[in-house]
């Protein structure tokens, strides 16, 4: 699940996404409340949580999330690339932090591939190996 409410980078990353893994089911959401009314329906493994939202933003949205549905794996990718934004998503249950500005698509890739085979191996999304502009919050 992408949580984004920029359409152009929304897109971009499920593009990105079902390039690399043409088989995957994606959905792409512009609010925290879209992604909480199909939480139940589409029960994701993963999902890229941007903060800045219109509504509710991503971290109110991530606690939620990860209050509801703990085994379900949040990276914030965001924009705020802040130390006080970190430590907020580490509050709010993240698995991990991602800055936009650092963003390598083949790290991304490889997020995804590392997540599918924790998820395969272990079902623990705390195994996930986070890419390496990835900080894990764990």
């Amino acid at each position: 699940m992408l949580v984004e409410d920029n359409i152009v980078f929304r897109t971009l990353l499920k593009d990105t996404l079902l390039s690399g893994y043409p088989s995957m089911e994606v959905l792409g959401l512009g609010s925290g409340e879209e992604a909480e009314k199909r939480l139940g329906a589409f029960s994701p493994d993963l999902i890229f949580m941007d903060i800045n939202l219109p509504g509710e933003n991503g971290l109110q949205t991530t606690k939620k999330i990860k209050r509801d549905h703990p085994d379900t794996a949040v990276v914030i990718l965001t924009s705020y690339d802040f130390p006080e934004y970190r430590e907020a998503a580490l509050r709010c249950g993240a698995d991990g932090f991602i800055a936009k500005s650092s963003l390598d698509w083949e790290d991304m890739m490889t997020l995804v591939k590392c997540h599918g085979e924790s998820r395969r191996h272990s079902r623990n999304p705390a195994c996930i190996h986070l890419a390496r502009e990835c900080e894990i919050l764990t």
